[in-house]
């Protein structure tokens, strides 16, 4: 479905061409100045130039053309050559009615469908999620729901550290306090258990205890390198005891994500690749694109254009150790080879870009993708508390995940329990989509690049530009159908007519307009945030037609039917909306 933008730029484009100038000057804009005008055409300041003629003349001659439009009810030019214009009341309601009809308001899937690719999460394993793990987790997920609602295919994979020395770190500390294990005798011989010896509160103690310790124990940390070793050449009792850390692990993890309505179809790490890492390093000295420096196998990067010093990639240490590079690359080649993605999308922290600069040069340079696959890196800002500096717990701590979802969730139970007749079950269920849509509006609401704080307080709140205040606006537009309909009325009988009764009408009108325009910015931009800021000003303008106009009360049955239509339509974009976050709107609240 063409966008409001283009038609009425169509509309002024004929315009221009009729005057005699350029169409491509009739290009049409949402007004900056909405106490003048709606929209704007600036056309004939480019004009000016083009055709060496004052930009006010060239606009007086298009505004008369442009008063013969049936899609504007004013046409006014402003020095030194703004076109001011107000869309007509038929044009508008026109629109938005074949917007209602049409499938996803409009916005139109892409013919060419493409598989993305999307690497979010990456936590290791046998450590808890903190509050850092937030960003990509809400991020990469809302990104791959944008994808998908454009009509291409994404994969979500969560892509685990699971591979390197913190592996080393806690099978030697469980092989010190557990010498007796089976894993760890050479003789065994029979069926290992299928109970775990630890449980998942137990790998949170003994990973950090052991990674301490290795800092100060030479021993102990030749000893993790040694496990470490045995681990990743297939010692059996140690790939054992690895699968029940991963076991233990992975569903703690998929619980915590559970709780952020998060999901990954691909649950790989960085495991999945060792096999294929000796492949991939043949290829790249095969190919003549790996070299020895320094005892290391490199690959240099660097291009005629830097204005930085770009490093080698380095894809085997001298000790023949791989790294985080070289099952990166790996990752790629086995992503190419297994599902041809035109696109790999990773989201992680910015302060990782020169680092993803160097892997997507090498993987683009070597062949192991080949030109047409996009390789694109988001960077997220970090997590700041109240004090500016990254979020920690009171006594200084990492914040864990867990315990700031818990956090929130029973703070807002609270709220939600105060003042409203709600079963207990009900006011439970309530309260954590109510939380949810805090944290993920809370955090989604800011551009992706950019540092920000999180304010437990303010994001709660159910006034402001918060999760909450959208949900009790989706809410109340929903109470609004619902008694309607108790009242007998049919809501598929219901259509937008082109009666306009009163400028908050209208701005609900024009807001639902730009949609398809939006949604389709957020997906080219990857930026949730864009969704966030239109949904709400769809809150706010709609807040003010609600408390600015007579819905159910309204006497004229047929102007009382189109402000239903008006509000389903309201309601089914904003439900794509959160959707697209990753959060939905309870019944009630």
């Amino acid at each position: 479905m063409e966008k409001f933008l283009e038609k009425l730029s169509k509309e002024t484009a004929l315009a221009f061409k009729e005057a005699g100038y350029d169409e491509n000057l009739g290009k049409v804009g949402v007004s900056n100045r909405p106490d003048l005008c709606e929209y704007q055409c600036n056309g004939a300041m480019a004009g000016a130039k083009l055709y060496k003629k004052a930009p006010i003349m060239i606009a007086n001659e298009v505004a008369e053309k442009l008063k013969e439009s049936k899609a504007f009810s004013s046409v006014e030019v402003c020095p030194p050559g703004f076109i001011n214009l107000n869309v007509s009341d038929d044009f508008l309601t026109e629109f938005v009615l074949e917007m209602s009809a049409a499938n996803k308001y409009g916005v139109e899937e892409a013919a060419e469908k493409k598989m993305y690719m999307v690497d979010y999460g990456g936590p290791n394993v046998a450590k808890p999620l903190h509050v850092g793990h937030l960003r990509s987790a809400v991020i990469g997920e809302s990104i791959k729901r944008i994808i998908r609602y454009m009509g291409h295919e994404a994969i979500g994979d969560i892509h685990l550290g699971d591979w390197g020395l913190q592996m080393g770190l806690v099978i030697a500390a469980i092989k010190e306090e557990q010498p007796d294990l089976v894993y760890f005798d050479e003789n065994f011989d029979g069926e290992y258990p299928a109970e775990a010896p630890f449980t998942v509160g137990d790998l949170e103690e003994i990973y950090p205890k052991a990674s301490a310790k290795s800092k100060v124990d030479a021993a102990f940390k030749d000893e993790a390198m040694a496990c470490t070793k045995k681990l990743q050449d297939g010692d059996k009792g140690y790939r054992a005891i690895w699968k029940h850390i991963m076991k233990v692990s992975v569903d703690d993890l998929k619980k915590n994500y559970d709780n952020l309505n998060v999901n990954f179809e691909l649950w790989k790490g960085e495991s999945d690749v060792h096999d294929v890492i000796p492949e991939m390093v043949k290829y790249l000295k095969d190919g003549g694109f790996a070299y020895i420096s320094e005892g290391a196998l490199v690959v240099d990067v660097k291009e005629e254009t830097d204005t930085k010093e770009i490093p080698p990639c380095m894809i085997l240490k001298s000790d023949g150790a791989s790294l985080y590079n070289t099952t990166d690359l790996a990752t790629i080649m086995v992503r190419k080879r297994d599902y041809n993605p035109d696109y790999i999308v990773y989201v992680t922290d910015k302060r990782q870009e020169l680092y993803f600069e160097q892997v997507f040069r090498c993987a683009k340079k070597t062949g192991l993708v080949d030109k047409k696959t996009e390789l694109v890196h988001i960077g997220f800002g970090t997590v700041n508390g109240k004090d500016g500096k990254p979020f920690k717990t009171r006594d200084g701590g990492v914040m864990r995940l867990e315990y700031l979802v818990n956090d929130i969730n029973e703070k807002m139970l609270e709220k939600i329990s105060t003042g409203r007749e709600m079963s207990k079950e009900e006011a439970e269920s309530v309260s954590k989509m109510v939380a949810l849509s805090a944290i993920k509006y809370g955090d989604l609401s800011n551009q992706a690049s950019k540092d920000y704080i999180f304010d437990t307080e303010r994001f709660m709140s159910f006034e402001g530009d918060t999760g909450p205040y959208l949900l009790y606006t989706v809410v109340r537009i929903k109470s609004i159908l619902k008694k309607f309909v108790e009242n007998g009325g049919n809501i598929d009988d219901c259509k937008v007519m082109s009666t306009i009764s009163n400028a908050s009408h209208k701005n609900l009108l024009m807001k639902i307009t730009g949609y398809n325009d939006m949604i389709e910015g957020a997906f080219e931009e990857f930026a949730p945030h864009r969704i966030c800021a239109y949904l709400y000003d769809l809150a706010n303008v709609f807040n003010s037609f609600y408390h600015e106009t007579k819905i159910l009360a309204e006497e004229n049955e047929e102007l009382k039917k189109s402000y239903i239509a008006l509000l389903k339509l309201t309601l089914g974009i904003a439900e794509d909306c959160m959707e697209c976050l990753g959060f939905s709107a309870p019944d009630k609240m």
